[in-house]
């Protein structure tokens, strides 16, 4: 029988496998399509985006990390669940099928009526597989998960370049979003032995709602917060350049979420299961931090690096303007799994309350500032909402500190090294590379050399990260064999 170390390490294995081949393939449709499409196209689907995310968390409401949270959960919890959400979306899709004529009023582009009633129809498809994904997730059956969600990213990619390729212009976006939730739903269906009853009892609702409630509420703030230039530049600025920034953010969000699929995948079920252990929690928590720092900064600030050379070669000189955002994004970008491992901590201790007031409190913030900026340019806004993200890691890590007693020292003894790292051998790269003429020439060197600096220091330095990172695909490599 697998062991709680050896489930993790499966985990995030399969959890970066998961993210990161979604992330080529998206990398590579997203390359097609920013070719394909203008800045309006993505500009449009910018607009809207925030009502589905939003809507998907009601549907949901926190039952997935409340189910997770529940020691043994019974397939009665799983059928309260499974019912309760198709009925909530279908309901929340009703009622914005009818709201469609108002946020098109909100952002004054009349076309947005017919986008939202067609884009929304993916929320509710969604809730056909909730449960089924919360099963999978609580048993830490991250292969099946991983083989779901690549699945559906190569049909959906595929449909999407496919209808950009015909001229359907933003309609492509919205049909590969659909198409992406449908597939992944069914996959879900495959791989779960789970299967709901035509019974329903409202008590595990009742039961679970308490905390699943600030949860939901917590993930829709989250939404808001990551989405609030989105919305601001879709109302205060023109479409084009709420697509400049959108292109940005979705370059920086594949990036990023390389790492935070990964994390996601394993911490709040490994946190759970050492709730009992508070001496081994607390060691589970600090090696994940030193995982994703020794991965997350090196990643996201090397992408950065070459952020101006990677648009310009990928998606051509009409989105040279993101390029600038996404260097900026991509710092808040490499700290985002650090502050994803120190909220699920808080969640696994059944403080949710904790993470509801924290992440409301990070997006009345962003708000403001956002407002007080937006006469300032998008350029300001972006620097901002960079700065204010990296500052709020540190009151995750208050929380944190509080529920398990991980010092501030501890944790910058975690963090730092790679950090520090990461950033001159960034620094370094570009100064040595910065008189290279050719994009070609300089986003190959960039991307070599940086790999070379830094992996190099890490091993001079005995970094044991990445040792037993070496090890375990060492490890892996010899199994398949």
């Amino acid at each position: 029988m697998e062991t709680l170390k050896e489930k993790t390490a499966r985990g995030l294995f399969w959890g970066g496998m998961n993210n990161g081949v979604q992330q080529m393939i998206g990398l590579l449709a997203g390359i097609i399509l920013g070719r394909l499409l203008s800045p309006d196209d993505y500009g449009m689907i910018a607009m809207i985006a925030i009502f589905s995310v939003v809507a998907i968390e009601l549907q949901s409401s926190g039952f997935k990390t409340a189910l997770t949270n529940l020691k043994e959960p019974t397939d009665n919890d799983y059928n309260s669940v499974f019912w309760f959400n198709i009925v909530v979306s279908l309901c929340i899709y009703l009622l914005l099928f009818f709201s469609a004529p108002l946020i098109a009023r909100y952002y004054h582009t009349p076309a947005l009526v017919p986008l939202c009633r067609y884009t929304f129809l993916g929320f509710f498809i969604s809730s056909f597989s909730l449960a089924q994904s919360a099963w999978l997730f609580k048993n830490l059956r991250t292969k099946q998960q991983a083989k779901a969600g690549m699945t559906a990213i190569v049909v959906s990619n595929v449909v999407g370049i496919v209808m950009a390729w015909r001229g359907y212009a933003y309609w492509s976006l919205a049909t590969q979003t659909l198409v992406y939730v449908l597939v992944n739903t069914l996959m879900l269906w495959h791989y779960s032995p789970w299967r709901p009853t035509f019974s329903w009892d409202p008590q595990p609702i009742r039961t679970m709602f308490r905390f699943s409630c600030k949860i939901m509420a917590s993930a829709i703030l989250t939404l808001v917060n990551n989405n609030i230039l989105n919305i601001l530049l879709g109302r205060y600025y023109s479409a084009h350049q709420t697509g400049q920034y959108n292109q940005a953010y979705q370059w920086n969000y594949k990036a990023s979420y390389t790492l935070q699929g990964m994390v996601q995948t394993v911490a709040q079920p490994v946190f759970v299961d050492l709730s009992d252990d508070r001496e081994r929690q607390l060691r589970a928590l600090r090696k994940l931090i030193r995982f994703a720092s020794f991965v997350s900064f090196p990643l996201l600030l090397g992408f950065g690096l070459v952020a101006k050379e990677f648009i310009v070669l990928a998606i051509t000189e009409k989105w040279l303007v993101s390029a600038g955002y996404l260097q900026v994004l991509c710092v808040a970008g490499a700290f985002t799994p650090l502050s994803l491992i120190l909220s699920n901590l808080i969640i696994s201790r059944g403080r949710s309350d904790i993470y509801m007031w924290s992440t409301l409190a990070l997006g009345v913030c962003q708000i403001v500032l956002m407002l007080a900026l937006v006469s300032q340019g998008v350029s300001a806004m972006v620097v901002a909402f960079t700065a204010l993200n990296v500052a709020w890691l540190f009151v995750w890590h208050h929380f944190a500190h509080r529920l398990t007693g991980y010092r501030l020292l501890s944790f910058l003894k975690d963090m730092l090294p790679f950090l520090l790292v990461a950033a001159a051998t960034m620094a370094l790269t570009h100064f040595v590379t910065a008189d290279l003429g050719s994009l070609w020439l300089r986003l190959l060197t960039r991307i070599v050399m940086a790999a070379v600096i830094y992996i190099g220091v890490l091993w001079m330095a005995h970094a044991q990260i990445l040792k037993e990172t070496i090890e375990f695909l060492r490890a892996k490599t010899q199994k398949k064999q």
